[in-house]
């Protein structure tokens, strides 16, 4: 678990440092121009991550199988080789299919003149609508990559959740039941966060949403899940814990945290 989360806040770091900067400096120096090689830098960047994460998810969910489904097989079963390639899969795979997709538009004139997109950093969308001629290739493809690269790894990641569900449901013990649920509690509460804000912005109905909302929504996925994804993860942390019980002492002195904000921690 802790070989793939290495990896998983790699990718986080990789979404902060692609998009943040660059939206920080348009809210603080007010400067809302970027140049094209480097919008372009930015779609591949973030596209290439974005593939990553949804393939590390599902390998992150496969984890989660073989470690409550099969306890003691899983030494044998998910190997270091397996876990390194498993890794490196996800890496290569994102960031080949996002070099295919912009490789498409390297025959693609561009725009005359000034440039301007509607958005805060450089997506699909935007990034397609800066050339001209015919764009139907590069838009079919774009579409079709990033359906199969979302689309395959939830698949996967509900069938392993939907045999998670049944082994735990056959555990005798209530303390068992709990365990195994605290086991895949942080993974799936990313999942639930990552794809719940994709299926908004680009599967969702969008034809009739104004475009702040669609900007919004973006902000939740870009900026708000790396963000909490940290703090989700470190709720198993015994230490952590005990800190935000003394962090709430601190912010109501003389007020003990009530029993079941204490259980609530402990049984995250």
């Amino acid at each position: 678990m802790y070989f793939f989360l290495g990896h998983f806040s790699l990718l986080e770091i990789g979404y902060t440092s692609n998009i943040a900067p660059q939206l920080l400096r348009s809210f603080l120096e007010g400067r809302e121009t970027i140049s094209l090689v480097s919008c372009l830098f930015q779609f591949y960047l973030f596209a290439s991550l974005a593939a990553a994460e949804c393939l590390l998810l599902s390998a992150m969910s496969y984890d989660c199988y073989l470690a409550i489904c099969h306890p003691l097989h899983y030494p044998a079963l998910m190997s270091t080789w397996l876990c390194g390639c498993l890794a490196a899969g996800t890496w290569f795979c994102g960031f080949s299919f996002s070099a295919f997709v912009l490789a498409l538009a390297a025959h693609l004139p561009l725009f005359p003149g000034s440039r301007e997109i509607d958005h805060y950093f450089c997506d699909f969308a935007p990034v397609v609508g800066l050339f001209c001629g015919d764009v139907r290739v590069m838009w079919g493809a774009g579409v079709s990559i990033s359906g199969f690269l979302t689309l395959a790894p939830f698949l996967l990641i509900v069938t392993s959740y939907a045999f998670i569900l049944r082994t735990v449901l056959r555990v005798p013990s209530g303390r068992g039941k709990q365990k195994a649920f605290s086991t895949c509690f942080s993974h799936l509460s990313a999942v639930g966060v990552f794809y719940g804000t994709l299926i908004v912005v680009y599967i969702a109905p969008t034809d009739h949403m104004a475009p702040f909302l669609r900007k919004a929504f973006s902000v939740l996925y870009t900026v708000f899940t790396p963000m909490v994804n940290p703090i989700i993860y470190s709720l198993k942390n015994q230490e952590v814990k005990g800190a935000l019980l003394r962090l709430w002492g601190q912010l109501i002195p003389g007020h003990t945290p009530q029993r079941g904000i204490r259980q609530l921690l402990t049984s995250s």
